[in-house]
């Protein structure tokens, strides 16, 4: 099975960016992909209003949904949508959540992920700091389903910082972590695959990791170096900068076998919440 990323330069301008994403999603189909992930913003990375997005989506009159459904229906590829502006189920105003929409080959949406960490942080570059949780809600709930590739679960940039968000995503049964990104390009020189290789070995899953990769308005820059990693940490595939496809056949039966070789999680003696405890606690 054949796995794809997909690295972009996207702006505020929409349809421009669908655009440039069909054509790099029909060089992921012809390569033989069967799925392929997209980077976090891909149709509107800059766009000042995620909320008047997410409004004309849940009233079905934005271009962004329809489209990632047509698109993968036409390729007959299963796509994990970057992320998109949405409101939660039943909100009709408020902020978004940052939402990763996976379809499969028939244009259906078969899973919803909703960005958990938000990006508030200090970063010494052009922009000087992000603070996402000004436009967007928190996210609540971890999501794992089942593709033709394998079982993925799903993740959204900021959340690579926190391993327990993916030993959660193992411990459902993930063969694959999907990552769309917009890793900025100071914090990806210095932590990006760094942390993409750590999360890769850690849940012996195969990471897809699609970046935004290059200068974008309001004077940002992303780091790009897409890529796809084995549960070995190896880099299979990379992209520096630029838009673009990567792909290569997901290596199921290695991954098996280094989990046989290395059975960690069945060598595992704490959760998350026995971590939590004190000496003190255990001793009262």
């Amino acid at each position: 099975m054949t796995v794809a990323v997909i690295q972009m330069v996207s702006n505020e301008h929409i349809a421009a960016n669908l655009a440039s994403a069909r054509q790099l999603l029909e060089q992921a189909a012809a390569a033989g992909a069967r799925l392929a992930v997209l980077p976090e913003n891909f149709a509107a990375m800059g766009h000042r209003n995620a909320a008047q997005i997410a409004a004309l989506e849940a009233q079905q009159q934005g271009p962004i949904l329809p489209w990632l459904a047509q698109t993968a229906r036409e390729l007959g590829l299963w796509i994990v949508g970057g992320t998109v502006p949405l409101l939660a189920k039943g909100q009709v105003d408020g902020k978004p959540c940052a939402s990763s929409l996976l379809f499969n080959g028939d244009g259906e949406c078969v899973a919803r992920y909703d960005k958990l960490h938000l990006f508030d942080a200090a970063v010494a570059d052009q922009q000087g700091s992000y603070k996402e949780s000004e436009g967007y809600a928190q996210g609540q709930h971890c999501t794992v389903v089942d593709t033709p590739v394998g079982r993925l679960g799903m993740t959204i940039c900021y959340d690579l910082r926190f391993p327990e968000l993916y030993g959660a995503l193992r411990e459902a049964g993930a063969e694959l972590i999907s990552v769309p990104s917009a890793f900025t390009a100071l914090t990806g020189a210095a932590h990006w695959q760094v942390l993409l290789r750590a999360r890769a070995i850690e849940t012996q899953c195969l990471l897809l990791a699609a970046n935004q990769g290059g200068v974008h308005g309001l004077g940002r820059e992303t780091f790009g170096h897409s890529a796809i990693i084995d549960a070995w940490g190896r880099v299979l595939a990379e992209l520096p900068s630029g838009a673009g496809c990567i792909t290569h056949d997901f290596p199921r039966a290695e991954q098996a076998a280094i989990r046989q070789r290395m059975p960690v999680w069945q060598h595992k003696r704490f959760s998350v919440a026995q971590l939590s405890r004190t000496d003190t606690e255990d001793t009262q």
